[in-house]
């Protein structure tokens, strides 16, 4: 009702119309607030790093990989039981003296526990 106490109709294709509209300015609003927010917390966040910030190489240069036949350290075989603690884990191992690569035999696969004859 209006000030005269009137009832003021609407059509119902005005309003069917307008609602994707209305809905149309709420995504947009909300799209703009998330870009408004976005900038807000990237303004806080550091610049990039600078150059003298990144890693240099060492003196000698770069580190290059070292290739090596490795085998476990001995147990000792005198009878002692090691503690957990006395085995330093499973990867304790020292340099080989030998250093030769094994070579695979022909009807081998070369994969350990494979248990395949390795030929097709």
């Amino acid at each position: 009702m209006d000030s005269f106490g009137r009832e003021i109709a609407i059509p119902h294709e005005v309003v069917a119309g307008s609602a994707p509209f209305v809905v149309g300015l709420l995504i947009t609003a909300m799209l703009v607030v998330a870009v408004w927010w976005g900038m807000r917390v990237r303004a806080r966040e550091p610049g990039p790093p600078r150059p003298e910030d990144h890693p240099h190489l060492p003196e000698g240069g770069a580190v290059h990989e070292i290739s090596e036949m490795r085998e476990p350290d001995e147990m000792p075989q005198n009878g002692r039981v090691l503690t957990p603690h006395e085995l330093h884990g499973n990867v304790s191992s020292r340099r080989a003296k030998d250093q030769t690569r094994p070579i695979w035999g022909r009807n081998s696969s070369g994969g350990f526990g494979s248990g395949g004859l390795g030929h097709h």
